[in-house]
């Protein structure tokens, strides 16, 4: 609807200008199509890039076309073994370009993850000379507060089935707060700033990608 639209857009507005107070770039785009463009505009030939584990990025085909533009990756699905899936995790901190998205963003332009492994936030605070985060404005939040549910809710959830494991909120439905070697409520991450200055790169585009 357009006028879904029309409201993606104010959001969008007011946060772009809250992420600039936070030495961060922001875009908005209405369609995936015009994000993919912008994010592969971002990336050089001679860049090596990598991700963290992401619905969004996946969603959107765009390894596929950083293989088809034989740019360099670490990708650590092509690893053989969980001890080269680590190694190459530990590599994907040495990338030029990061990307990821975020499990969710307040209108006052602070980037909320959470995390199993810890990696993915871990580029997000040091490391790559980039990273790109792109987000559907479905990610939006008011606050602080209501960011952390919504994670633990739509993204926690979810992700227990795509990582094949088996904390309680996977049968319940509902955080526990559970402390067990499975849990993916590890760590927290809440990005307010960006040292240096437009390192992370913000794409929001007008649609629902991820969760």
């Amino acid at each position: 609807m357009d006028c879904i639209k029309e409201a993606y857009k104010v959001q969008s507005e007011t946060i772009i200008k809250n992420l600039q107070r936070r030495n961060m770039e922001g875009y908005y785009f209405d369609t995936r199509e015009e994000a993919i463009e912008k994010v592969m505009s971002l990336i050089k030939q001679e860049d090596v890039v990598s991700w963290g584990g992401s619905y969004t990025i996946d969603e959107l085909g765009i390894k596929k076309l950083l293989e088809e533009k034989e740019i360099s990756v670490i990708d650590r699905d092509k690893a053989k073994s969980p001890e080269e899936n680590v190694k190459l995790r530990k590599q994907s901190l040495t990338a030029d370009v990061y990307l990821t998205s975020t499990n969710a963003i307040t209108i006052d332009g602070e980037l909320i993850n959470i995390d199993g492994a810890g990696n993915r936030l871990a580029a997000y605070c040091y490391g790559p000379d980039s990273v790109i985060v792109v987000a559907g404005m479905n990610k939006v939040v008011p606050d602080l507060d209501v960011a952390i549910g919504k994670v633990r809710a739509d993204a926690t959830i979810p992700n227990t089935f795509r990582t094949n494991s088996q904390p309680p909120c996977r049968f319940t439905g509902k955080c526990s707060e559970c402390t067990m070697k499975d849990t993916l409520c590890c760590q927290i991450l809440i990005t307010r700033y960006s040292k240096p200055q437009n390192r992370i790169k913000v794409i929001l585009v007008g649609e629902s990608l991820g969760f």
